[in-house]
């Protein structure tokens, strides 16, 4: 199976269970009613804050310690001076 075939299953079994516990069809154990009527519509929206909180982290993480990877910085920098020097070519002013 698949990492995205995996992730898709899991997904989807826990979306199931959460529209299930949101319409009180299966209860949550340990929560009163009340407090599963105020958690459980915002529990997506947490999820996503969270995801995108953990994305600029990794991202910020990357760009923190790139260069530690001295390869792919001497490669970055070097595409990135071919580069330069082919827009010079056809007349396009880089710096």
């Amino acid at each position: 199976m698949t990492r995205a075939a995996r992730f898709l299953t899991w997904s989807g079994i826990i979306g199931v269970l959460f529209v299930l516990a949101t319409l009180s069809i299966v209860p949550v154990p340990l929560v009163s009613e009340e407090t599963k009527e105020k958690i459980l519509p915002v529990l997506p929206w947490w999820l996503l804050v969270s995801f995108g909180s953990y994305c600029l982290w990794s991202l910020g993480w990357g760009l923190i310690t790139f260069r530690d990877a001295d390869e792919a910085y001497t490669e970055l920098l070097s595409e990135i001076t071919q580069a330069k020097d082919d827009l010079r070519s056809k007349g396009i002013t880089v710096d």
